[in-house]
């Protein structure tokens, strides 16, 4: 709650400096926030049914929310909306929980029935990423099976999503080999890298306090096929907006979640399909607007609070489930 805290405080900050609009960063911080609370009680009353509702929720969602696919200036390198592939992988995360915790065996099959049939949504709504991540989540799930030490498994997970972050500033920064950006600077993708180094350069030039919450689109130039005021890009969003600190606090966000799944007292299996799926998250939010949509940070919320929860132990049962 303090890391978020300082995520809204220093919005606020930073708009107050530059005459800027923290509301679309205050919206997410309180939709994370609810959503994690809302995760942690239904987590302990409910830890097998309230994923399992979460999990469908958020299918239909991405089957009937025509916003989170909204067209082609959308497009490349994720298909549709990068909110409807991280809507997938949420959904999916869910419903493995679920069945993890499920202490019936066929109660646990047909959950992972429902996060199997959730792989194949993804390619018929038309996002190749979301069915891709869908399917990581879901056998990682599987795998997390036979896995004893999650710290480890964690550390790979933070790894992971490190070199996507990595990946999408070095192509801002333009110091690839020429050959590996050559494979991400064609049409449409070359677009959103454009936006990329445009946010990347207003970084450099206010380090400290950014340009102020909400201005990338009055100061930068955005391509017109994405013009609507964001670089698709979380950190370098931030970094353009926020300035280091910004990007500090998000980053640091992500590594409590991570520490906080490690300490979960849930089984590693549950820990560890929720650490799949909000890494997916965070690769879409580094290389998408995915955040600027409240249904995916409320799920994050969600998510992160169901695997965190503590059930209420009955008489003879497993704590850890």
């Amino acid at each position: 709650m303090m890391l978020l805290g300082a995520c809204a405080g220093w919005s606020l900050i930073t708009a107050a400096a530059h005459d800027g609009r923290p509301e679309g960063m205050l919206l997410a911080v309180l939709a994370v926030t609810a959503g994690h609370a809302v995760g942690r009680v239904s987590g302990a009353l409910l830890p097998v049914a309230a994923p399992c509702a979460g999990a469908v929720t958020g299918l239909a969602l991405a089957v009937v929310l025509p916003g989170l696919s909204a067209g082609a200036r959308y497009a490349g390198p994720l298909g549709h909306a990068g909110a409807t592939a991280a809507l997938l992988a949420l959904a999916t995360g869910a419903a493995c929980c679920a069945a993890w915790a499920a202490p019936v065996p066929e109660l646990r099959l047909v959950l992972r029935l429902l996060a199997a049939g959730i792989v194949p949504t993804g390619a018929v709504l038309g996002s190749v990423a979301g069915c891709a991540a869908s399917a990581a989540v879901l056998l990682c799930s599987l795998a997390a099976g036979s896995m004893s030490r999650r710290g480890v498994s964690l550390l790979f997970l933070a790894v992971a999503a490190g070199l996507v972050a990595g990946t999408t500033w070095a192509l801002a920064a333009d110091v690839l080999p020429s050959d590996l950006a050559r494979m991400f600077g064609g049409r449409p993708t070359g677009h959103r890298v454009a936006l990329w180094q445009d946010a990347l350069r207003l970084a450099g030039r206010n380090r400290g306090l950014g340009v102020g919450p909400g201005r990338f689109g009055e100061l930068g130039a955005p391509a017109p096929q994405t013009a609507d005021g964001r670089p698709h890009s979380a950190l370098l969003q931030l970094a353009a907006e926020q300035g280091l600190v910004g990007v500090l606090l998000i980053v640091a966000t992500f590594c409590w979640v991570l520490h906080a799944l490690w300490r979960s007292p849930r089984s590693t299996p549950v820990a560890l399909t929720a650490g799949a799926a909000l890494t997916a998250v965070a690769v879409f939010a580094t290389v998408s607007n995915a955040l600027s949509f409240t249904t995916v940070t409320v799920g994050a919320g969600l998510l992160a609070g169901w695997a965190t929860a503590r059930p209420w132990a009955r008489a003879g049962a497993d704590p850890r489930l």
